[in-house]
């Protein structure tokens, strides 16, 4: 199954055009949505238990919650990144030492941040906020770096792997809004332009190496390093403080719930094999199968943002 989505970029009279295409244009938010069985009534009513009786619910979401708000994932059956095409993300050790790697790299996440950073939250991001406010929630792990939870209204959170709208310099560590970084781009590129076919996870498009070898990257403000999106990339490793205080967050839980991941990658795993060793019960709402079934006492195969505001968080 192969999808066509269509970015087009250029410069008109000083001001950037971003025009999508049609595909994507209508009805983007089930795009790349992998196909699900109608909701069971009694697998509702199992979550609700799992959900009222819980007391410090420690929830972890990944990149299935966002689909349903138009990011394509990696691994979904048939509408994932690894389905529709033989691409495959940029490596942290590729994107440290070169420079044309980083070029590409930057010259597809300009034509994409627009759109990317255009999400919002869907009914599962606001659920789980709203289980927030009311104290039904002990602690919000996401492994995306889209932002959503934070438009959402989250606050005890922890984004896992960073986020696409904070851009880091590798010399000197210096933080800046993307946004700011997006300006910076558009004054050094005034009259480049490039049509993308395809859309990938975390703000990536498709562009050829034509069109990507005339775009200029702009270096830290402060010290002249390069930038680098305050992320994990594949290949890298989450920060060590950072995943301590997730280890502590899961020992705190009484349950967890596991909300639109596969759990694939081992960052997450992990805090799953600490709540199997505290005997933490562990439930997961997932479209296919996860690494962790085995180890679940509720699993349920459902659209997120159809599931999670039929659960009352009481």
């Amino acid at each position: 199954m192969r999808m066509s989505c269509g970015l087009t970029y250029r410069s008109t009279k000083g001001r950037w055009i971003t025009k999508l295409s049609r595909s994507c244009s209508h009805g983007p938010m089930g795009l790349f949505v992998p196909p699900s069985p109608p909701l069971d009534p009694m697998k509702v009513k199992e979550l609700q238990r799992f959900i009222t009786l819980s007391k410090k619910l420690l929830v972890m979401t990944g990149a299935g919650i966002s689909t349903e708000s138009g990011i394509p994932d990696y691994r979904s059956e048939k509408v994932g990144l690894y389905a529709r095409t033989d691409r495959r993300p940029i490596q942290h050790v590729d994107f440290i030492r070169s420079a044309p790697i980083r070029q590409r790299y930057w010259a597809r996440n300009f034509v994409g941040w627009p759109q990317f950073s255009a999400h919002q939250p869907n009914a599962a991001h606001l659920a789980l906020s709203n289980w927030e406010k009311e104290g039904k929630l002990h602690w919000l792990v996401t492994q995306n770096v889209d932002a959503l939870h934070t438009k959402a209204g989250n606050q005890r959170l922890t984004e896992l792997h960073g986020c696409m709208h904070r851009v880091l310099c590798l010399n000197c560590g210096e933080q800046t809004p993307r946004g700011v970084l997006q300006e910076r781009f558009q004054d050094l590129n005034p009259s480049w332009s490039a049509e993308a076919q395809g859309v990938a996870p975390d703000g990536d498009v498709f562009l050829s190496e034509e069109q990507v070898q005339t775009f200029q990257v702009p270096s830290c403000v402060r010290c002249g390093g390069p930038l680098k999106p305050d992320v994990v990339f594949f290949g890298d490793t989450v920060n060590p403080d950072k995943v301590d205080f997730v280890h502590r967050r899961v020992r705190e839980a009484d349950s967890l719930l596991v909300v639109g991941s596969s759990l694939q990658v081992y960052s997450g795993y992990r805090f799953i094999l600490t709540a199997r060793e505290k005997k933490l019960p562990i439930a997961i709402l997932n479209i296919g199968p996860t690494r962790s079934d085995d180890l679940a006492c509720l699993k349920l195969n459902s659209r997120c943002g159809e599931l999670l505001p039929l659960i009352i968080p009481h």
